[in-house]
């Protein structure tokens, strides 16, 4: 073996001198063979790839995929539009995110997740409310900061939800006066839903309705989780303004059933300003967007602390 590497290294030396000499005393190298540059992706293999990706992520952009493929812009945009017409990714400005889940997650799991952002959206909500409203509050992990908020404050208001949790902390207060709707319990999200949430929501009329969803985009509000459509719709129908809460992560996305168009809801309250398409359609049905700000004080321990 030693023998042999010595041999070998003799033959490069040669090898060497004798090209030097070839080319008029001029180096030249003749270590091993360039590699060539990795083939292009194909078609399939992208596609294939920003499904991966967006197992690991729940967003991937435009350019950075274009750069790691080493393709245009626009062979990335082409694939995206591939696979959203098959509804395997969902559009957002500037890239695309994981469609909803097939098993969408429930409250308490939803509760853990943005919980600043939450907070924040929850306490600018709160500060809507004035003394003697009467309010409609659905469930909803974002809509519940809200309600904290409200106790906290000491709102002398009247809440009428069909959520068991917003019930509870609206009902912490002793200035507001709680009414929980009846229904049929769904102790995922720990609130009622059906025919007779639905007809009792009918019988009040109200100051201002406030709900969350599973998505927004420039088509309308939409909702995944089973049930909870209806019972947004229902609110909208008896307030005489309706106010969105949620978060970006939402932005752009759409959700199974469809609860409103734009136009129908007087003011989104969220923690990033919508952007591209969806903030054209805001401006054009008129809604006013709300930037949260980050809550300060107790109310946003007692939030954190929940």
């Amino acid at each position: 073996m030693q023998h042999f590497f010595l041999q070998s290294v003799v033959n490069v030396h040669t090898l060497r001198e004798q090209a030097a000499a070839a080319f008029g005393g001029r180096q030249v190298q003749l270590d091993a063979p360039e590699q060539d540059a990795p083939a292009r992706m194909r078609k399939k293999e992208r596609r294939e790839r920003i499904l991966l990706e967006l197992r690991l992520s729940p967003h991937v952009r435009i350019a950075d995929l274009a750069r790691r493929f080493g393709v245009s812009t626009e062979t990335v945009r082409r694939d995206f539009e591939a696979l959203s017409g098959k509804g395997l990714i969902a559009r957002a400005h500037g890239g695309a995110s994981a469609p909803p889940h097939s098993q969408y997650p429930g409250f308490a799991e939803r509760s853990l997740d943005r919980q600043a952002e939450r907070a924040a959206i929850g306490e600018s909500a709160a500060a809507l409310v004035a003394p003697g409203d009467t309010v409609m509050i659905d469930s909803g992990s974002t809509t519940l900061e809200l309600a904290r908020f409200l106790a906290y404050a000491g709102t002398a208001c009247t809440v009428i939800t069909n959520s068991l949790p917003i019930a509870t902390a609206v009902g912490q207060s002793g200035a507001a006066e709680v009414i929980v709707c009846p229904g049929d319990f769904l102790p995922s999200e720990a609130a009622v839903i059906g025919a007779d949430t639905i007809e009792y929501i009918e019988r009040f009329n109200v100051s201002r309705c406030f709900i969350g969803a599973s998505a927004v985009s420039a088509s309308g509000v939409s909702e995944t989780v089973r049930g909870f459509a209806a019972i947004k719709r229902a609110m909208l129908g008896r307030s005489a303004a309706a106010h969105l809460l949620i978060d970006r992560a939402k932005f752009g996305r759409a959700g199974l059933a469809r609860v409103c168009d734009l136009s129908e809801i007087a003011s989104l309250v969220t923690d990033r300003s919508p952007e591209g398409e969806l903030a054209a359609a805001l401006t054009g049905a008129g809604v006013e967007v709300t930037l949260a700000i980050q809550p300060t004080g107790p109310g946003r321990a007692a939030s954190a602390a929940s």
